[in-house]
């Protein structure tokens, strides 16, 4: 029987008793009924449990889900998805920069309201820390830290960012992105030996086989579909990847709908170009939903136990780099394309990031004023917030970054799966803050920190590379490999380069209306 990953009810029910448990709900009487029955856990590293189940425990899967769906969680008031209450929560939400506009309707007519999100009423963005660097020293690249800037919540206008600012984005968060993906679903302890065992610790280059030995490659072997294409020795262009996949579909979302797209535009776009196989957690259950005649944002919560997880946050780049020195209008339409598979902390993932890029996009901001731009998008009070002020602050007073990571994987590894968008934006932030912004440390440090390795890479080189600037400033070592060339299944990008797609996004910079 084939076993389709990241669909199947018994394999769901384990998934949903965690985020049930996480966003607020009381499932215990659930799962003791299904674990009575013979029910399993939620397979932690890969989609699908190597055996079907029984016609009973699936039926029983299925009923289970729907019963848990409709638990009273704690946090619904606290933790809206909706975005008017998110910003009735955001008490620093960022005011629309004179000569802007907001970006359209969150929500098309007959969808309804968009999903429950996270509580609300903390700091607009992280102090420094007792002990740590003096706000007022030079920040060292090595360590993180630097001089706290203005507050971001009165954004001045800007001007486009240069094409060459937009090609070291996309090439930012292709190098990343590279960098990841042999390494992905590899424990922290797996990743550290690889990389120390052909001398590539701290990790500065690219994965390599080469010099690993064969004993340590059997007990941890490279991602199985990404190491024939993603080691240094074998690196010819860049592979197809879903974090290079979605900001090519936002790239056709703009040209086709402008900045007020609807959630169901985007819906309508991923049937008509995005393979299902191309699909996973969230995103996948999402298309599944729609194919069954569900609609936005339903779609986002109906057997879905993935809606708090990264696939949000991966597809948020295109509205942070369209919207530069706009960050609310840039958590705006992020909203709306995440409410089609994401809710709470999934959905505050994707605003964060792509206000983060936003104000990055500017070329005026360092890392500390563009963070904390993105944490004046998501309620403060949430667990999003409160998890990344805890790893900017860690990043801030720990000069050893391994230090910083065991901390994090301490807070957040016994609860959150591996590819959840708490501790992995987390991650990404500690990254940016501790390298201080710098490419090669950013990308280097979130990739070394384990979980999602392949889009926390992408994500921190995608800023990282915005604040670089241009091309020229990204080391040849990183961008050389992938000779201004990706692969994908999207419309016809594919062989696309590097700055081609610069040029376009740079045009869509001053969209304002839907084409016809």
């Amino acid at each position: 029987m084939l076993r389709l990953t990241w669909v199947q009810p018994e394999d769901l029910i384990g998934h949903e008793l965690h985020q049930a448990t996480q966003d607020g709900r009381e499932p215990s009487a659930v799962k003791a009924r299904w674990k009575a029955a013979g029910g399993t856990e939620a397979p932690m590293r890969a989609g699908a449990s190597p055996e079907p189940a029984s016609r009973y425990l699936r039926q029983l899967a299925e009923d289970l889900l729907d019963e848990l769906a409709d638990l009273p969680s704690r946090l619904a008031d606290s933790e809206p998805t909706s975005l008017a209450k998110i910003k009735a929560s955001c008490p620093a939400w960022p005011t629309q920069p004179a000569g802007t506009r907001a970006t359209g309707p969150t929500q098309p007519a007959g969808s309804g309201p968009a999903r429950p999100t996270q509580p609300a009423g903390s700091p607009a963005g992280p102090t420094q820390p007792a002990g740590s660097r003096a706000a007022g020293a030079a920040p060292d690249p090595k360590k993180g830290g630097g001089t706290p800037q203005a507050p971001a919540s009165d954004p001045s206008p800007t001007a486009t960012p240069t094409q060459a600012r937009l090609e070291a984005a996309w090439l930012g968060r292709a190098v990343g992105c590279l960098l990841g993906k042999p390494v992905e679903k590899l424990p922290l302890q797996a990743i550290r030996a690889l990389a120390q065992s052909t001398g590539n610790w701290p990790l500065n280059t690219y994965f390599t086989a080469r010099g690993v030995p064969t004993q340590l490659l059997t007990q941890h072997p490279w991602n199985r579909r990404s190491a024939s294409t993603s080691l240094a020795e074998n690196i010819d262009g860049m592979p197809e990847d879903d974090d290079l996949n979605y900001p090519l579909l936002n790239l056709l979302l703009l040209q086709r709908h402008g900045k007020t797209f609807t959630t169901t535009d985007v819906a309508t776009l991923w049937l008509d170009e995005l393979p299902a196989g191309r699909t996973f957690t969230a995103e996948r259950i999402a298309y599944r939903n729609l194919l069954t005649g569900l609609e936005p944002p339903r779609t986002a919560r109906h057997r879905n136990p993935f809606r708090e997880w990264i696939g949000a946050l991966i597809r948020a780049d295109v509205h942070g780099w369209t919207n530069p020195g706009a960050p609310a209008a840039a958590a705006e339409q992020a909203h709306r394309d995440a409410t089609l598979t994401h809710t709470a902390n999934g959905v505050y993932a994707a605003m964060f990031t792509a206000a983060t890029i936003a104000q990055a996009a500017t070329g005026t901001a360092d890392i500390h004023t563009a963070l904390r731009t993105g944490l004046t998008v998501i309620p403060p009070a949430s667990r999003l917030a409160k998890a990344l002020t805890h790893a900017i602050q860690l990043a801030r007073t720990h000069d050893d970054f391994d230090t910083v990571v065991d901390e994090l994987h301490a807070t957040h590894a016994p609860t959150h799966h591996w590819v959840h968008a708490i501790p992995n934006t987390a991650l990404i932030a500690a990254a940016l803050t501790h390298a201080d912004g710098d490419f090669t440390g950013s990308i280097c440090r979130a990739v070394s920190g384990g979980w999602d390795t392949d889009s926390n890479g992408a994500t921190a080189g995608s800023i990282a590379a915005l604040l670089a600037g241009s091309p020229a400033a990204l080391p040849d070592h990183w961008t050389t490999p992938l000779k201004n060339r990706l692969a994908t299944t999207i419309g016809d990008f594919n062989g696309t380069g590097f700055d081609t797609l610069a040029h376009l996004t740079h045009t869509l910079t001053h969209l304002e209306a839907p084409r016809p």
